[in-house]
């Protein structure tokens, strides 16, 4: 796979993206495309090495070693170096629903498991899966396949995230009616109105969509079940039912002052945005000329950053309760395990060359928000900490004495993540939780209710959107087992 010189011949080529005072201006992607020879060099470096951890999918000390949905990444590489562009899409679909979403906002994990980020920058898996993609589209190679036959079962698919999508998109290959209800006015749950525009452009999630009907899915947008439609109705309609709602609770800062105007949830803010974007009323959470304090990091936060930035934010400051990653792996996180490394993401980026620093701070604690005699938010208290092994062995976090400070706050975002699903609908369908809040199932992805199955954040906890597509692929095979009498035709 790749030429076997490859990676001593050729360096990592950078990402290309445009400047960040340039693409603060508008919310198009950041990412221009590639030159032919350029990728075919970089598809080159992969190694033929033997032991491709990078598209394993396992997972080490809970942390992912290599591609969750096991892309044939050494193959598709050799493709690309030869310049068979058609054979690499075929590679890439083989396992991969939407690698045009992927290509855009995965984190790429499979790179930091590359036998050649032992000791140098890895290969470019991830662009180079996202120029196969968008290549098979120009090409007009990326058709409408429906199925040749049907087989007289129906499924409901509840959530059109990418669980949703990778699930609706199997179980129609194998020639099951599928319809997905939506609760949003747009298919596409957190890619959609989750994920900015300069991110992972709309019309990108709505040219797969228009695919999916087009191959026989029926999407019902507007529409949330449990409410407009109760659980019982599609049982009783379906011949089985997938759930994959995702993680919908965003965890909360319970500090005093959080009942603030101006003090919202991340999600609140990006939703609102992207729906104004996309010709929707203008969003009511604006960061124009405004002191924005981020809480929280992770994509949502660095979302958040982007956003604010585009929106016209007088300042923007992201705080996190975790250390500065190193430069370099730690000791306890070799290769070929996820480099928990420091790295600026776009937003940081793009902070840093408006007003000169990253704008976030580490080991920082919120203490209290502060507010105006109108109720408005205006300051947010926080305090250093430290993280301390205590008597159970597991670190503690101790706030530093005197290093209290204020800042200045008109709009505060909390990006802390999310605690599990809203409870109201996997308790309407009879789903068991666990002590997380998440539904239980078992090893076909079913739920402890019959014929329901549940794939995605909403059963996992939070996750990547690779994650999503991998838990929507093992849905839909649990699904055809169950009702095709323990046989199936969809890959594990």
């Amino acid at each position: 796979m790749g030429k076997p010189t490859g990676f001593m011949e050729f360096e990592r080529e950078p990402a290309h993206v445009r400047p960040p005072l340039e693409r603060v201006k508008d919310w198009s992607e950041t990412h221009p495309e590639y030159a032919e020879k350029t990728l075919r060099d970089q598809g080159a470096r992969c190694m033929d090495c033997g032991i491709p951890y990078c598209h394993t999918g396992a997972l080490v000390n809970g942390l992912a070693l290599g591609c969750p949905i096991n892309n044939l990444i050494p193959e598709w590489n050799d493709f690309v170096y030869r310049g068979q562009w058609r054979e690499a899409i075929i590679r890439l679909h083989k396992t991969n629903n939407f690698p045009e979403f992927t290509g855009r906002v995965c984190p790429a994990p499979c790179e930091g498991s590359c036998t050649v980020g032992i000791n140098q920058p890895p290969v470019t898996i991830k662009t180079i899966e996202n120029e196969i993609i968008e290549r098979a589209f120009r090409e007009g190679w990326v058709v409408a396949e429906p199925p040749l036959a049907r087989t007289g079962f129906s499924v409901a698919v509840v959530g059109s995230g990418p669980a949703g999508l990778a699930a609706a998109a199997q179980l129609n290959r194998a020639g099951h009616e599928v319809t997905v209800y939506e609760r949003d006015d747009r298919v596409g749950g957190l890619l959609m109105y989750g994920i900015p525009n300069m991110k992972l452009d709309k019309a990108v999630i709505d040219r797969r969509v228009k695919l999916l009907a087009e191959e026989g899915i029926e999407f019902v947008t507007g529409v949330a079940v449990g409410k407009d439609v109760a659980a019982e109705k599609l049982t009783a309609d379906f011949d089985a039912v997938v759930l994959a709602t995702g993680s919908t609770v965003p965890r909360d800062l319970r500090v005093e002052g959080r009942e603030l105007a101006g003090v919202h949830f991340a999600m609140e803010f990006l939703t609102a945005n992207t729906r104004a974007l996309l010709g929707g009323p203008a969003a009511p959470i604006s960061a124009a000329g405004k002191n924005v304090v981020v809480i929280g990091g992770g994509d949502t936060g660095t979302d958040c950053v982007g956003t604010a930035i585009r929106q016209g934010a007088n300042s923007v400051v992201q705080l996190e309760i975790l250390p500065r990653p190193p430069e370099t792996r730690a000791a306890d996180n070799p290769w070929p395990q996820w480099p928990k490394v420091y790295k600026m993401d776009y937003g940081q980026e793009e902070a840093a060359a408006l007003w000169g620093a990253d704008p976030r701070r580490y080991l920082i604690n919120t203490r209290r928000l502060i507010g105006d005699d109108a109720g408005r938010v205006t300051a947010i208290e926080t305090i250093e900490i430290e993280w301390v092994h205590g008597s159970s062995g597991r670190p503690e976090m101790c706030e530093c004495e005197g290093t209290e400070k204020v800042l200045e706050a008109d709009l505060v975002l909390i990006a802390m993540g999310f605690v599990g699903p809203a409870p109201e609908l996997p308790t309407a369908f009879g789903c068991k939780l666990d002590h997380r809040g998440n539904i239980v199932r078992d090893d076909d992805m079913m739920t402890t209710a019959p014929g329901v199955f549940a794939a995605g954040d909403c059963s996992r906890g939070q996750s990547l959107v690779v994650w999503a597509i991998h838990e929507g692929r093992l849905a839909a095979r649990g699904v055809d087992r169950f009702l095709m009498f323990g046989e199936t035709v969809l890959p594990g």
